[in-house]
């Protein structure tokens, strides 16, 4: 089959690889009907992580069931499905309270709990940015979906960014009628915001500087906040009476930049700990890394992220983090889409051929104007 490796900073190509095989009697093998370019994806395309050479790429996967193995019984070929981006037993600790981004079976790096397809640390999984996937634990992992080919590019947001934007306003506390403030205009800050607007959301100030991503925030409703135009913690204040929202959502992660370019990784916390008012509450999915070798500074490059913790403390304010247990909320989602209550394809800039990946990858990870969110039709 055909696929997309990574070989180095800024460098992935299409080839030609072994088909992927049924190894356990859980799998699956689906056959890709759409996969995305994630934001995520450009941590490692812009080496900024240990992911290895060789690696296929592609943790946003949709498609057809093509073989099963013989312990599948839920889950059939020809069915459509959604692929979480986590890799979940389903029977251990974590996965039975909920966690499955946390599973404690699937990843055998130590000190690591969760896996996911294509990603570095996430265990030995290829990822989907191909023509084929395998699959485990196939029965508890996949989300069915109707036939056809309706909501095609609705349906391929559930395996990642629309259930780990509505995660961000989970982990952030949100209730209706409540400000968010929401850092960050990329795809999953964008649904972020959506998923504020759906939850009831009386404002939701969305902070970015790339005109294109403001005028999608502002085109479903939200506030656009130009961060290199306007300090966004006083147009926060300002637009709250001084109190501050009500809860905000961190959609930005380790590579946070100012105006100029320059890359402070404790920016948009320190902002959202001075916009949030107190005891309101902050949800964390933009990534952050143990190791960062390409940080700007010593202390970064360990990890270790110098936030305003001392005002964090003195508001009152609370902070939920990491990575999206997909599962909790994918199956909802998918019923407001096919109910018309959301459409998270609203982002969707550009659908190419996987053969055009690397361009693709090289034009989104420049932040060329209208480039959004990419989709591959491998």
């Amino acid at each position: 089959m055909r696929a997309l490796i990574y070989r180095g900073a800024r460098e992935v190509t299409v080839e030609q690889v072994p088909d992927p095989l049924i190894e356990g009697p859980g799998d699956a093998i689906v056959r890709i009907t759409t996969t995305n370019i994630c934001g995520s994806d450009l941590h490692m395309y812009e080496g900024r992580t240990n992911v290895e050479d060789g690696k296929i790429l592609g943790h946003e996967n949709m498609g057809i069931v093509e073989e099963i193995g013989i312990g599948v019984d839920r889950i059939k070929v020809g069915d459509r499905v959604s692929v979480p981006f986590n890799i979940a037993c389903g029977t251990c600790r974590n996965c039975v309270a909920g966690w499955t981004s946390f599973c404690l079976r699937t990843n055998p790096a130590e000190g690591m709990d969760g896996a996911a397809y294509g990603y570095a640390n996430m265990g030995p999984y290829a990822g989907g940015q191909a023509e084929f996937l395998r699959v485990p634990y196939a029965d508890f992992n996949l989300l069915t979906l109707p036939p056809g080919k309706e909501h095609e590019n609705d349906f391929t947001m559930l395996s990642d960014i629309f259930p780990t934007g509505w995660h961000g306003t989970e982990l952030a506390g949100m209730r209706p009628g409540d400000t968010v403030a929401v850092f960050g205009a990329g795809p999953v800050g964008l649904l972020a915001a959506h998923s504020a607007m759906i939850r009831g959301a009386a404002e939701v100030l969305v902070v970015d500087k790339e005109p294109d991503r403001l005028a999608l925030a502002g085109k479903i409703g939200a506030t656009p906040v130009d961060f290199g135009r306007d300090d966004p913690v006083e147009r926060i204040m300002e637009a709250t009476g001084g109190q501050g929202a009500d809860c905000g959502v961190e959609a930005v992660g380790y590579q946070a930049h100012d105006p100029t370019g320059e890359e402070h990784p404790e920016l948009v916390l320190d902002n959202l700990i001075a916009s949030v008012r107190s005891t309101g509450g902050i949800g964390v999915v933009g990534v952050y890394l143990p190791q960062d070798p390409g940080a700007a500074t010593e202390q970064a490059k360990q990890g270790r992220i110098g936030f305003d913790y001392g005002t964090f403390f003195q508001k009152g304010q609370r902070m939920g983090t990491g990575q999206c247990p997909v599962k909790r909320y994918n199956h909802q989602l998918r019923d407001l889409i096919l109910q018309g209550r959301a459409n998270p394809s609203f982002l969707v800039s550009h659908e190419i051929g996987l053969d055009d990946a690397p361009e693709g990858y090289a034009r989104f990870d420049r932040r060329e104007d209208g480039w959004t969110k990419v989709l591959l039709r491998p």
